[in-house]
């Protein structure tokens, strides 16, 4: 009988906790292999919604009839299982920008790169774990230009009981900037693509979905932001704009950039931010200790580095003070003057290549820059606009069009996904792994144009071994004008190791790169008549896309693919598709 109650027995019990913590001691890998954060699910409905701006109503496609779209939070660590379901006559699918994707490729969103899109009356469960990442992202439609309204913020918080490496902010406020149309955007990039020339222009930039005063009629459509005297706000700025890099400043206040691309850098302040579609950045604006009497805008408006037509026009949104009055105060209905931040000039290239030189890593014990140290495979590549020969279907002047492209060869969109060709093993006719490493011929890049702009097209990708260490400089080229080039690649944070003016300097420029501290991100603007060097470490398998982020350019081909093979160990391989996944 006494066997019976052994479990029950203090000498039992003791042996059991030790055996427990001894378990935790030796093996704590096992012990804590399950996921450690909480999923979060999420429906997204991709329906049509009227909706006005500068006097005019149209139907635009949103999810869940929201423009801006909702708000994605989540934690460090959390699951997210985002269900989209398509209700509209357009094909759509939804990228998680600046999300790493650790394996989970089949979530990443752009048609036709890692799945098909999702049809009408079809619906997809977006997948995947936050892991190691933390700060501001966005989401946003990936095929065609249907992001110029399908778009949101995605917010990742640290860990629950981890700070944040600067003062806890009072509050946090999503800042969204987009473009508006009149016309359908689907209709102005066919219309382009069909005459082999640029596109027609926005008629307005946006904060969080809202024009502000400066355009017509739009007084009553302008974002307010009301805060209280001495508080510190978090602002997290998110460019979702289709072609425009952005200038933004509040009038009269600093800004203390905490954050770029989801990753904590070393804190500077600045007047202006610069941000470029696809970028985000999270800045401290620390109020006026007592009410001021007056508003402050806040304003937005292009860097434009080439020559083509570009909406130059100014968005404005209103931080407005809470006022205590007294009981014998009768200024309650007073206007106050607004005052306007100074902007630089919209062609300011001298200001864009400072700015992007004070972004640095923490780099600290906390948050290390871990940037490859030694390069196991260098890439040289051109970017920039060439031409290309017209289709019989076409009406383009001289029988020439618009391409962009990387290293002279502008991408052909499959009609598979890429990804799953790869999976399957059945790339024949799909893709070919022969994309240059270097440019076909070497000529002045920032210099006068070489007499041939032809370029060559194809589905061509680049096919790395897990783990290979990754040198990259891409070179802006002036073959139709030299330009900045957000350069966005999916699947993977790269760091910003060196950029420059001009023509990259093999022998000389690697000996200036930064391995210390340098810029961790998923968007950097090459810029205009100069290059930009990243390193990244092809730690995740699968086929990532990456392409400049102004949509009329990945429109034009400049975009090509990674294919990064399997690992040796389990954890090292693409885990297989969903049974949902849409079907081209």
């Amino acid at each position: 009988m006494a066997s019976s109650n052994l479990s029950s027995s203090p000498a039992f019990l003791k042996a059991l906790v030790y055996a427990f913590f001894t378990f935790l001691w030796v093996f704590p890998e096992l012990a804590f292999a399950k996921h450690t954060g909480i999923t979060r699910q999420y429906k997204f409905d991709i329906k049509l919604q009227n909706v006005t701006r500068l006097c005019q109503t149209k139907s635009i496609l949103t999810v869940n009839g929201k423009f801006p779209g909702p708000r994605i939070i989540a934690r460090e660590g959390d699951r997210l299982l985002i269900k989209v379901a398509n209700h509209v006559q357009n094909n759509i699918t939804i990228h998680w920008h600046g999300v790493r994707q650790l394996r989970t490729g089949w979530a990443d969103g752009p048609a036709y790169i890692t799945q098909c899109p999702i049809q009408t009356g079809q619906t997809y469960l977006y997948n995947f774990t936050v892991t190691g990442q933390r700060g501001t992202l966005f989401w946003h439609a990936h095929i065609s230009w249907l992001r110029a309204t399908i778009y949101g913020p995605i917010v990742i918080l640290p860990k629950r009981h981890v700070p944040y490496p600067f003062p806890q902010p009072f509050k946090e406020v999503p800042i969204i900037f987009g473009e508006w149309w009149k016309a359908d955007t689907e209709t102005v990039i066919n219309q382009a693509m069909q005459a082999g020339s640029g596109p027609n222009v926005s008629d307005a930039y946006t904060i969080n979905g809202l024009p502000g005063p400066l355009y017509n009629c739009s007084a009553k459509d302008t974002f307010k932001l009301r805060v209280k005297p001495g508080k510190t706000y978090l602002l997290r700025l998110i460019n979702a704009a289709l072609n425009n890099e952005l200038f933004f400043s509040v009038a009269n206040h600093s800004l203390t950039v905490v954050e770029s691309d989801a990753v904590y850098v070393k804190p500077f302040t600045t007047q202006i931010v610069l941000i470029t579609p696809g970028q985000t950045t999270n800045v401290l604006l620390r109020t006026k200790p007592k009410a001021p009497n007056a508003t402050f805008a806040m304003a937005a408006r292009p860097y434009v580095s080439g020559p083509a037509a570009f909406d130059n026009s100014t968005t404005t949104g209103l931080l407005e003070y809470e006022r205590v009055l007294g009981p014998n105060d009768n200024n309650k209905n007073k206007k106050l003057p607004l005052l306007k931040p100074r902007l630089p000039r919209f062609n300011d290239t001298s200001f864009s290549f400072k700015y992007n030189q004070k972004i640095r890593s923490l780099a600290n014990a906390k948050f290390p820059a871990n940037v490859p140290k030694t390069v196991s495979k260098m890439f040289f590549f051109t970017m920039g606009l060439g031409l290309g020969s017209c289709s019989a279907s076409q009406t383009c002047t001289n029988n020439t069009r618009l391409l962009g492209a990387f290293n002279n060869v502008s991408f052909v969109q499959p009609n598979t996904a890429l990804l799953q060709a790869h999976f399957f093993n059945r790339t024949k006719g799909v893709y070919t792994t022969n994309f240059p490493t270097n440019p076909p011929f070497k000529f002045n890049y920032t210099g006068k144009p070489p007499n041939n702009s032809m370029v060559t097209t194809g589905t061509k990708v680049v096919q790395l071994a897990y783990n290979t260490s990754v040198e990259l400089v891409l070179q802006d080229t002036s073959i139709i004008a030299p330009e900045s080039h957000p350069l966005h690649l999916h699947g993977f944070n790269f760091f910003v190791v060196g950029m420059g003016i001009g023509n990259f300097d093999p022998k000389k420029d690697p000996t200036k790169f930064n391995l210390v501290d340098p810029a961790e991100k998923n968007t950097v603007g090459v810029p205009a008549g100069g290059w930009v060097a990243i390193r990244f470490l092809a730690d995740n398998p699968g086929v990532w896309f990456m392409h400049c982020h102004l949509e009329v350019h990945t429109s034009w081909g400049l975009k090509m693919a990674w294919v990064v093979l399997d690992g040796k160990k389990p954890n090292q391989k693409l885990l297989p598709p969903p049974s949902d996944l849409p079907k081209c």
